[in-house]
């Protein structure tokens, strides 16, 4: 089954809607710019809400894996999403302080990268062919984000131009997720063309920023499981 990942999640309402709808990970985003931003308390109040089975993720950019880590024992979260700016996962990877043995890790990068300036794909390529996949990294995250918008940016990126990335994190043995401007009636086609492990969703779902609409909802993870079942 496809992993699938409602995004941006601000109340319990609109929690328990995606969790009822079949989502298997809620994200919670601690990122100052965006309208999408919960404080702590607020996130605690919906992680204690929903069952124990769906992933609860924390959404941070460009932040250290202290810092993160704090936040998911502060919040009961059970996965990290780390946002970085450039192509290379480097040192943004978790660093196994006190409580990354019992999360969940994932790296969102920005397609834009690769598909703007074609030599920072072989640099991606020595960064993620290692001889073992780091195991303390659940995934890898293909987002359309930009310089100025980071995430939430509701467009898609180019999903056939991006077939190479996606094929170097899955040979690297890394579940590849597809994030950026998916709604109900384009993520068929995105899973088609990239087959990947999972997919996030938020702005796609969305009334208003921060508020899920939740026909929309349905509609998605509907969409997902449809995909699922053709041939």
């Amino acid at each position: 089954m496809t992993w699938v990942k409602i995004c941006g999640i601000t109340n319990v309402e609109d929690a328990l809607t995606a969790v009822k709808a079949g989502a298997d990970a809620l994200g919670f985003v601690f990122y100052e710019k965006s309208p999408r931003k919960v404080d702590a308390e607020t996130a605690r109040k919906i992680v204690e809400a929903l069952p124990a089975e769906v992933e609860k993720v924390g959404v941070f950019v460009c932040e250290s894996a202290q810092r993160m880590e704090s936040m998911a024992e502060r919040v009961g979260l059970t996965a990290t999403q780390l946002h970085v700016e450039g192509p290379s996962l480097g040192d943004e990877k978790p660093h196994g302080t006190r409580s990354s043995e019992t999360l969940k890790h994932y790296v969102a990068l920005p397609v834009r990268h690769f598909l703007d300036e074609q030599g920072r794909f072989d640099g991606f390529i020595v960064s993620v062919n290692q001889d073992k996949p780091d195991k303390r990294l659940s995934g890898i995250f293909l987002d359309s984000g930009t310089p100025e918008k980071i995430g939430g940016t509701g467009r898609i990126f180019d999903w056939t131009a991006a077939l190479p990335v996606a094929e170097v994190i899955k040979r690297a043995g890394h579940s590849l997720v597809v994030a950026g401007g998916l709604t109900p009636t384009n993520v068929t086609e995105a899973i088609r063309i990239l087959k990947p492990w999972g997919v996030d969703v938020s702005s796609g779902v969305e009334a208003a920023p921060g508020k899920k609409d939740p026909e929309k909802v349905r509609a998605f993870v509907a969409a997902v499981r449809q995909t699922e079942r053709l041939p």
